[in-house]
């Protein structure tokens, strides 16, 4: 948004304050839908402008549009004669799609919030018709120890989520709402609403995500260029901790950061596995003015697959890591080309002897580094590291069996039956114990599911039967040798 609409901004905020009340008011005070706040101002108030405006820019953005569908996409939330263009790149990849629930994350603006908002009930007005919510789905997601709340009066005077809805309603036309605010939550407030998010959208192939943030505000173009390409980079490669050290050091800016790094968390844990940068522009293009400008960028998130060609890739720098470690040459460079191998990805790497005895397995199953990186580095690990193993020497190289194991993204295990023996590797996680099975595993061992779940646990030196108070995550596995 630009100067005029971070006015109206504050002067929403004073109105939002003071119509600040706790949940048990709410419930019988609380109208049955939200009225829209920003009408004539962040967007027309006049349906038949509105309607011809949005369509128009979703037109225009059509030749963006990509076969498959994404997980969740990333949008600006200016005014529309700001942003509009941007926002409708996103949305173009949505319109026709089968969507019938729409998360809706993004950041409070208008009134303080120490944690995070989840409008209850109801539905909201825009110039276009009522959006009901999914009072169901909202539920899901709360948790009430850490700062998840349901409470209607956050999202009072708000524009990040609002100036959303004219566009989901022209590019999908029938759908139920989750809108979901967030203030200033806790670590286990995010870690929690990340995995519910990821969960539901797992399970749901109807429903999508929009992730709602501005990027740099009033920087010259050029600073804002910089900042914003850094983020980009983030957002694109899916490395989430890459760009929260970004934003804690002000390398780069979004008003949104903490719904953007949630978004990326839950979307991750629904199987997306690279980014895509649909389009990236500034407020500057639209008032002609480029030495105060707010950075817009229009992302998805998407599952992706290894083709047989990565897959070689992947193994040839496993080969030539191994090889380099054990003699002591540099570890090769990870290529720079493909956007999977670039992004973010979780990795085994498993050494054995001629006749099949283990030789050294090392991996992570959460993404640190790239997944070319995770793999040399791991492939280097498991032939020195490993500390049930002397380090491989030279003369064993040429007999050594390479597995590569490629994991992806954790889903939180609400039923053991959810877990398929031969399919599913499992990672359990009780206070500070924690182990790991990759799907190979059980197989090998002859186990059934609850002898896998008991040696999970015993693994993790807990008892056999403490996997039922665990926290269980599942996940499945790319093997390849």
């Amino acid at each position: 948004m630009i100067l005029s609409d971070h006015l109206l901004s504050l002067r929403l905020c004073l109105l939002a304050a003071t119509l600040f009340l706790t949940d048990a008011t709410l419930a019988s005070a609380a109208p049955p839908v939200r009225e829209p706040a920003v009408a004539g101002t962040f967007y027309s108030a006049d349906p038949a402008v509105l309607k011809k405006e949005i369509d128009g820019r979703l037109a225009g953005a059509a030749g963006s549009r990509r076969k498959e569908r994404p997980v969740a996409v990333m949008v600006p939330h200016a005014g529309h004669r700001y942003s509009g263009s941007v926002a409708a790149d996103s949305f173009a990849q949505l319109k026709g799609r089968d969507i019938r629930t729409v998360y809706l994350i993004g950041p409070a603006h208008s009134a303080p919030l120490p944690g995070i908002a989840l409008y209850p009930h109801g539905g909201w007005r825009t110039p276009l018709g009522v959006v009901r919510i999914d009072p169901q789905k909202s539920r899901y997601l709360l948790d009430e120890k850490n700062g998840i709340r349901a409470q209607s009066a956050p999202f009072a005077g708000e524009h990040s989520l609002e100036v959303q809805l004219p566009f989901l309603q022209r590019a999908l036309g029938k759908f139920t709402l989750v809108p979901i605010l967030v203030g200033n939550p806790t670590s286990p407030a995010v870690a929690s609403l990340s995995m519910h998010l990821a969960a539901a959208l797992g399970g749901d192939p109807h429903a999508i995500l929009i992730i709602s943030t501005d990027l740099s505000h009033y920087r010259d173009r050029t600073t804002a260029t910089r900042l914003d390409n850094r983020l980009i980079d983030a957002v694109t490669l899916m490395a989430a901790g890459d760009l929260e050290r970004l934003l804690e050091k002000g390398d780069a800016e979004a008003c949104g950061g903490r719904p953007l790094l949630i978004g990326m968390a839950a979307a991750r844990g629904a199987g997306a596995t690279t980014g895509s940068l649909y389009r990236y522009a500034d407020s500057g293009e639209g008032t002609g003015d480029s030495s105060r400008v707010v950075g817009y960028a229009a992302a998805g998130f998407y599952r992706t697959t290894l083709t047989p060609i990565r897959k070689a890739a992947l193994i040839t720098l496993a080969r030539t890591a191994l090889a380099a470690a054990v003699t002591g040459n540099p570890l090769p460079s990870p290529p720079d080309t493909d956007p999977l191998l670039r992004a973010d990805g979780a990795a085994f790497v498993t050494l054995a002897s001629p006749d099949g005895r283990l030789r050294g397995c090392i991996g992570q199953i959460v993404p640190r580094t790239s997944l070319a990186r995770s793999v040399i580095d791991n492939a280097a690990a498991a032939a020195l590291h490993d500390s049930r193993f002397p380090p491989v020497t030279a003369k064993e190289l040429p007999g050594l069996r390479l597995e590569v194991t490629i994991l992806s993204p954790l889903e939180p295990v609400t039923d053991p039956a959810q877990i398929m023996v031969g399919l599913h590797g499992v990672y359990l996680e009780r206070g500070d114990a924690n182990s790991v099975f990759l799907p190979q595993v059980p197989v090998e061992q002859g186990w059934d599911r609850k002898s896998y779940l008991e040696q999970l646990a015993k693994k993790a030196g807990l008892p056999p039967d403490a996997w039922k108070k665990a926290r269980l995550w599942r996940f499945t596995a790319d093997v390849f040798r």
